[in-house]
């Protein structure tokens, strides 16, 4: 089939969706790129079209997701604060969202454990939690008085959010279904968020 056939018929998206569900649900060692290109209904000569191996399509999986959490982000920060929620709490329950309705994304950013994968997963962790820290950092500015709040405070926000998120995506429920919970759970991280810096002043 030609290049451009193939490019037309398969699109990049759609072999990042079928590799993001199987590197999840079969583990990414299990997968080769034939049984990618099987489950797609192509051959695995198809997908060299588009990455030239497994590795740089999963850290093409990586970044594209790390990316579509960071939109999000912004979106929210440059949208007015809605629902009587800080643009902090609405940040954090974005993040929620995210994960419990993406969890096969959030699973391969945040949940990887296999060290040869890490290595694509650590510096997009690192650029998020840095992009989440600042979130929080601008809007406790005042509150925030030293360095070590200024990384203490933002890290502990984002592991906390991190494990609420991790421990729903076992139960395999949406974040309609938890949003009173993860509600709640935001308003209590940003309140503590708030004392502890009152108590360090």
């Amino acid at each position: 089939m030609p290049r451009k056939a193939v490019e037309q018929e398969l699109s990049r998206d759609r072999i990042l969706e079928v590799a993001r569900h199987l590197f999840v649900t079969k583990g990414y060692r299990a997968i080769s790129m034939r049984s990618i290109g099987q489950q797609l209904g192509y051959s695995h000569g198809s997908l060299y079209y588009h990455f030239k191996d497994k590795a740089e399509l999963f850290s093409a999986l990586v970044q594209d997701d790390f990316k579509r959490l960071g939109r999000l982000f912004e979106k929210v920060i440059n949208q007015s604060p809605t629902d009587g929620m800080s643009k902090l709490e609405q940040v954090m329950l974005e993040f929620v969202s995210f994960g419990l309705n993406n969890p096969h994304h959030y699973e391969i950013m945040f949940m990887t454990r296999d060290e040869e994968l890490l290595c694509y997963a650590r510096a997009e962790q690192g650029r998020c939690l840095e992009m989440f820290s600042t979130i929080v950092r601008q809007s406790l500015h005042s509150q925030l008085r030293t360095e070590q709040e200024r990384h203490h405070i933002p890290r502990s926000l984002f592991l906390s959010i991190h494990g609420f998120i991790s421990f729903y995506i076992q139960d395999q429920v949406t974040f309609d279904e938890i949003k009173p919970a993860a509600a709640a759970h935001v308003r209590f991280l940003c309140r503590r968020a708030l004392e502890e810096a009152a108590q360090s002043a």
